[in-house]
């Protein structure tokens, strides 16, 4: 009546080991570490550099616990763990200068960071510690700047590129469009085609405002933005780069992310818990913004290239061997145009590709540009701090409709997976610049962890010694399903790489209490089997049977507002729904799985059972 199969006791005793290893890295502390990751998307980082890095830390003499390299999905980092912090600060400033002889341009990020100090095999069952949210153990912050002018200046470039397009569909001709500063200036032949042409954009384009200009024998429609279109323009560009920044950060898995507005062209970032420094500064640094613009390689553009000077329209660049490609000024599309970016392989070469899908207008804009310009190339521009580069430059073999693009020529398997995730990522509508980068401590100080932990332990062993004292021996399972619960929860959050704050703290010592309540229904229940002339044996079960009802329904009411915390919430809210919706659960298999294991296997075999020790069993008198 009271046993379970071979199988359950080896799930209970399965939870319990895995819980212990999960759990135990915790309690290791953390070693000063160095980290080194690519400053730029088109310089990786692989096992030879790991090489470099310890052959550097050898010729000076430092010795360290431990140098790895780690592939995490196309971006990789070199991790050295030190013995001191002197140690640690030596390396850090040696490899930079040898791995950065130009400081101005960086192609290394070398970065102070903290690594657990758990046992290596332990981290090679990818065991670790789980984080620590900035109220508890700090985090990183960061300050970013917006680059306001060069979002106009992308604003500006894409309206430029409508005009060009909008007039040549009404067949409006003109002598040429360019880009003047914030202005754009259209060449007209006479006085009547000008007034068409203003026409047909107030009617097309009505953020323009569009001033007469002569110039000779030119007459020129000089546009400009309006002012509510600037501020307009400056908003969107804020709040993509902040969307853009949400999707970053969920590559680094970052739990509860403060990204917020600071003023009109600032934004703050905190990344509370974060040990991984140099990769949250990589990603978030990555002022990356991807253009699409049209290579020129007529004899005239080559024998200027030769001569060392660069044709007005065109802009020199170099691809990723070192070779000069010259492209013309017009931006044809941004990262602002696609919707979807997946790597994969061209299906008539067999070739590493991207391929691309675009939104409406940037499928209109491909399908002209494409057919315009057959056997000509296309670049697709990499722009990172200020310096572009040319990532690949495929020839147009046909026209192009539908919206749906493949990017293929000299890449790696590598390569189209990085483009892919970048452009996935979303591209920046403007530059950004970390101004203010620091480390944070715990904001409410080291005593409120103190006093946290202090209040679980307290709480735990309070409860431990009242059940134990009033349940007897039932007690004492019902205070190690407790502390089972507290091992899964506890392993729970460090797999999931979850961040702990304080409110975190509050849920567990909540946990702690819905698990015990559980328990003391069941321990009630067999105690009024026993008082209705039960036997042992048959109070035993019927107390784990009957009580089950009611401790799903409790628990699964409890679940449901903190699945409404969890969807609904933010911040420390959130973090709190996140440790008590993990604890309902563990309790739940702990206080009637696991203390029912403890209870058949103490009591299970013994056939003639006569008495159970489950405290005193008030039964009623008989008259």
């Amino acid at each position: 009546m009271n046993r379970y199969p071979l199988w359950k006791y080896v799930m209970v005793a399965l939870a319990i080991v895995i819980g212990f290893i999960y759990t135990l890295p915790n309690f290791f502390g953390e070693s000063p570490a160095v980290q080194v990751s690519s400053a730029k998307a088109t310089v990786k980082v692989d096992n030879s550099l790991a090489g470099r890095v310890e052959q550097i830390l050898t010729s000076a003499g430092i010795a360290n616990t431990g140098l790895y390299f780690e592939q995490n999905g196309p971006v990789g980092t070199v991790r050295v763990r030190l013995e001191t912090n002197d140690a640690q600060l030596r390396a850090r400033d040696l490899i930079d200068k040898t791995l950065n002889p130009d400081q101005s341009d960086p192609s290394y990020v070398v970065a102070l960071n903290l690594l657990s100090a758990s046992p290596s095999w332990l981290t090679a069952l990818h065991a670790l510690p789980m984080y620590l949210g900035l109220d508890l153990r700090g985090g990183v912050h960061f300050l970013l700047q917006v680059d306001m002018k060069g979002a106009l200046t992308k604003r500006y470039d894409s309206m430029a590129g409508d005009v060009r397009t909008l007039l040549r569909d009404k067949n409006v001709r003109h002598n040429g469009i360019d880009r003047v500063g914030d202005t754009i200036e259209i060449k007209l032949r006479d006085a009547a085609t000008r007034d068409r042409a203003r026409d047909v954009l107030r009617d097309s384009l009505p953020d323009l405002q569009l001033t007469d200009q002569d110039a000779g024998a030119d007459l020129k429609l000089v546009a400009t933005l309006s002012p509510q279109a600037v501020k307009t323009a400056q908003d969107n560009a804020l709040r993509q780069n902040i969307t853009t920044l949400h999707n970053r950060i969920n590559e680094l898995g970052v739990a509860e992310p403060v990204i917020q507005q600071q003023g009109t062209d600032r934004i703050v970032v905190q990344l509370p818990g974060v040990q991984d420094v140099a990769k949250a500064k990589d990603i978030l640094g990555r002022t990356a913004t991807l253009e699409v613009r049209l290579v020129d390689d007529s004899p005239e553009a080559m024998s200027a290239l030769a001569g060392g000077t660069v044709p007005f329209g065109l802009e020199r660049y170099t691809d990723r061997d070192g070779r000069p490609v010259l492209v013309r000024r017009q931006v044809i599309l941004t990262g602002e145009n696609l919707q979807d970016a997946q790597a994969g392989f061209d299906s008539q070469t067999q070739q590493p590709a991207v391929h691309l899908t675009l939104d409406a207008k940037g499928a209109r804009i491909f399908r002209d540009v494409t057919r315009d310009n057959v056997g000509k190339r296309m670049a697709i521009l990499l722009f990172e701090k200020g310096k572009g580069e040319v990532v690949t430059a495929p020839v147009i073999r046909t026209e192009i409709a539908g919206g749906r693009v493949q990017i293929s020529g000299s890449m790696t398997t590598v390569e189209a997976n990085d483009t892919a995730l970048l452009l996935r990522a979303g591209s920046l509508a403007a530059p950004m610049e970390i101004i203010e980068e620091r480390t944070i401590g715990p904001s409410l100080g080291a005593d409120n962890i103190a006093k946290g932990f202090h209040a679980v332990t307290w709480g735990f062993v309070a409860i431990a010694v009242f059940i134990a004292l009033y349940y007897g021996l039932f007690g004492v399972f019902s205070v190690i399903a407790l502390a089972v619960n507290l091992l899964l929860l506890i392993a729970l959050l460090s797999m999931l790489q979850a961040t702990l704050t304080l409110p975190g703290i509050a849920a567990i010592a909540l946990a702690l209490g819905m698990a015990i309540d559980s328990n003391v229904l069941i321990n009630e229940r067999i105690r009024e089997e026993l008082r209705n002339g039960a036997t042992p044996q048959q109070a035993i079960h019927l107390g784990f049977e009957r009580a089950w009802g009611t401790i799903l329904d409790s628990n699964v009411t409890t679940l449901i507002a903190a699945i409404a915390l969890l969807a609904f919430g933010s911040g420390p809210v959130r973090g709190f729904a996140i440790v008590h919706t993990l604890g309902i659960l563990t309790s739940m298999f702990s206080s009637v799985i696991g203390a029912r294991a403890l209870a058949n296997l103490w009591y299970g075999r013994r056939k003639k059972l006569q008495k159970i020790s489950i405290g005193q069993v008030w039964k009623p008198k008989e008259v």
